[in-house]
């Protein structure tokens, strides 16, 4: 007999949009921003302040968070071995639909094991694929412990909590490391544009500043002159 939800079945569209198209609309590379690291090292805390700031660049952003997207999408999934793993493949699939349809994606996950980062990678595409280390010593984050759970795995009430009674797997080649002990959120972002603003080739010589305010137009100013290593004396000629 022969199953409706047999895999060799399953035969995808194609569509007469390309990903290219969709970029050249969007003005920009579609990329995905991958932070990983313990809870509390400050991978929210960067994802969400870079996305403002490439917000108000003009960029397309979407940011998936790991608190979110357990709340929704995978709230059927446990904190076991197998249930962050495919939690994290299906963040994986999702990153890759938005990233086709042009948009630069930051994601926010824990993502303890090796092995699930890499599928990732492969899943959107290595050329698409950012990856933050976001490190802070675990005395530092328990410190933190904003959330309250270093407290509760301590006392046993949390199981399978990465740092305590499961593995954290650190990034052997990262694109970037941010080592959020050290650094303030300002530092943090701006070695992350650095990185980021970069990967835009091209799109970033078609933005279109007169349309920006002011302030919007120093910023940007001072990012792009940031992520070349240029120096700021350099913002009133440009201008």
């Amino acid at each position: 007999s022969i199953s409706l939800f047999d895999v060799n079945h399953i035969y995808p569209i194609q569509t007469k949009v390309s990903k290219d198209q969709r970029e050249a609309i969007l003005n920009q590379r579609a990329r995905l921003i991958w932070f990983t690291g313990l809870s509390g090292s400050g991978k929210s805390t960067l994802a969400v302040q870079l996305e403002a700031q490439l917000h108000a660049l003009g960029f397309k952003t979407y940011l998936l968070d790991g608190d979110n997207i357990r709340s929704g999408l995978n709230k059927d999934l446990t904190f076991t071995e197998e249930g962050r793993v495919e939690n994290i493949r299906r963040i994986g699939e999702v990153a890759r639909l938005m990233l086709d349809a042009g948009i630069v994606v930051l994601s926010a996950f824990i993502s303890p094991f090796k092995a699930d980062r890499e599928q990732v990678k492969a899943i959107v595409g290595e050329q698409n694929y950012i990856e933050v280390f976001v490190d802070a010593p675990i005395e530092i984050c328990e410190q933190r412990d904003v959330k309250g759970l270093y407290k509760k795995a301590r006392a046993g009430e949390v199981k399978n909590f990465t740092g305590i009674d499961s593995p954290y797997e650190i990034p052997d080649t990262p694109d970037v490391t941010i080592q959020t002990g050290t650094l303030s959120v300002e530092e943090s972002i701006a070695t992350l544009m650095k990185i980021i603003l970069p990967t835009q080739g091209s799109y970033l010589q078609t933005w279109k500043p007169l349309e920006m305010g002011l302030m919007d137009l120093m910023v940007y100013m001072l990012l792009l002159l940031q992520a070349y290593s240029l120096p700021r004396l350099l913002i009133p000629l440009i201008i």
